[in-house]
């Protein structure tokens, strides 16, 4: 086989990003106005049928900003799924209040709604849900436990733009949910984030605090203290472009996730993210979690010798230095090994089936070079 150079991901620019952004500079609005940031807001609030979506200059802004419109502040805990990008719990740390972690399901690798209850507290105010790598969470369940206790709930859809929960789009199916258009993700804007929210409250709440409190009806007045957490018009201009191909981006990722999926079917030792039958995926990354009996690390090495990019799956929260604790780590089983044998092959739109079968190739020829340990 001629050696290739794959990265794991990589942005695909394929609208009118490029006349969006020269018409802002045209026009010389290029900070945190213009009409690009009100046309990338209404268009994605349709897009996830939410009543509101506020802009912000990246994800993890946008998951504090829901925090603290939710009012969470020192001492409270927040329960969120260990397997997760570090952001889901640091946006909760940076409030002054605690994440308290949950183990994940074998199969959709999101949150285990059976285990959310032994977690709950006095101090406990709300439940973050992660769409990990677009599989949305079993939200029903979550949110009938959440009702209950009074908890307030969010979706972490930073991975999952037009991911759909029994046929509905995710992002307005809790109290809030937020996105990260990051450049890795399936539709970007360089850097940024939505928050998305069907309560009227919430969303004004948000944009004041987004725009450093001031008053919209009374310039540099500040009845609060805010942030400066907006999105520019460049970067709308990008993400509005993209959304306007969401379908195209959405439809190309599935066909890369399938081929990959059809090519390694009957490969042993090698499983990955199920799709659940309540739920419709985006495929952000597609991962693969190899056995014990293979040296993941080993693996990803000689794929890069390929000239294959690879990456492990996300740590969990609880092995983490900062999170670390004397918790007993016996009860995250289901997060330990997708993250010992988890890595995430080469997944954006401008693969071709011979890229793909290019990476499946080395990879099984990698696999098939490792002394078996079992």
């Amino acid at each position: 086989m001629e050696k290739r150079q794959l990265s794991v991901s990589a942005p695909m620019l394929v609208g009118n990003e490029k006349a969006y952004v020269l018409d802002c500079l045209d026009s010389s609005w290029i900070s945190s106005s213009g009409e690009y940031v009100e046309r990338f807001e209404s268009s994605f609030a349709d897009f996830c049928e939410a009543r509101h979506a506020i802009s912000c200059c990246n994800g993890t802004v946008a998951l504090h900003l829901a925090l603290v419109a939710l009012g969470v502040g020192p001492g409270d805990e927040v329960i969120v799924p260990t397997l997760t990008f570090i952001a889901t719990a640091n946006a909760v740390t940076y409030c002054g209040a605690k994440p308290v972690f949950v183990d994940v399901e074998p199969d959709s690798w999101t949150i285990d709604p059976s285990r959310i209850q032994e977690k709950i507290t006095s101090r406990t105010r709300g439940i973050i849900l992660v769409h990990l790598y677009g599989h949305p969470c079993d939200l029903d369940p979550v949110r009938s436990l959440a009702s209950r206790h009074n908890l307030f709930v969010i979706e972490d859809a930073a991975e999952a733009h037009g991911a759909e929960y029994k046929g509905r789009k995710v992002g307005a199916l809790a109290d809030i949910g937020i996105f990260s258009f990051y450049g890795n993700k399936v539709m970007t804007t360089g850097e940024g984030g939505m928050l998305t929210t069907n309560d009227t409250a919430i969303a004004n709440k948000a944009r004041l605090l987004r725009g450093q409190g001031m008053d919209t009806q009374r310039r540099y007045w500040h009845e609060v203290i805010g942030f400066n957490y907006r999105m520019t018009n460049v970067a709308a201009a990008i993400g509005l472009a993209q959304l306007e191909k969401i379908d195209w981006h959405l439809s190309r990722r599935a066909e890369v996730t399938n081929y990959y999926r059809e090519l390694l079917e009957n490969f042993p030792g090698v499983s990955w993210q199920a799709d659940k039958e309540w739920a419709k995926p985006i495929y952000w990354m597609f991962n693969v979690v190899l056995e014990s009996n293979y040296d993941r690390d080993a693996v990803m090495s000689c794929l890069k010798d390929s000239g294959i990019e690879t990456r492990t799956v996300f740590h969990p929260m609880h092995v983490l230095p900062p999170y670390r604790s004397e918790d007993d780590h016996s009860q995250y089983p289901v997060a330990d090994k997708i993250s010992a044998g988890g890595l995430t092959l080469p997944t954006w739109a401008g693969l071709s089936r011979d890229d793909i079968r290019y990476v499946v190739d080395c990879l099984i020829e990698c696999l098939r070079s490792q002394p078996h340990s079992n």
